[in-house]
């Protein structure tokens, strides 16, 4: 079984940024803020998680809803996050907002 790298991670967490139209840093480049919307891999507690920034103090959610886990684990999960993205992307389904 082939080893899952960092930059793999990064390389499919780029790509959600691109998916989504969220921004592709974590800091904008002329103003110095935070990019509200980017998502980035997290490494803590020897696990890796993806989080994304939802605040100006760089506060953050985690879309796949649970702490750090392995590097494979994360990497299957964001493959799966990717195909539930670019089946709303094609219209393969449809998601309504809540009531």
């Amino acid at each position: 079984m082939q080893r899952i790298t960092e930059k793999q991670l990064d390389s499919l967490c780029d790509y959600i940024n691109k998916l989504t139209g969220s921004p592709a840093e974590y800091r904008n480049a002329e103003t110095g803020k935070i990019n509200v919307g980017h998502y980035t891999i997290s490494h803590a507690y020897g696990g890796v998680c993806l989080h994304r920034i939802c605040n100006e103090g760089g506060g953050c959610s985690t879309p796949l809803s649970h702490g750090h886990i392995t590097k494979r684990e994360l990497y299957n999960e964001m493959q799966a996050f990717i195909k539930a993205l670019d089946a709303v992307r094609y219209g393969d389904i449809t998601i309504q907002k809540a009531a």
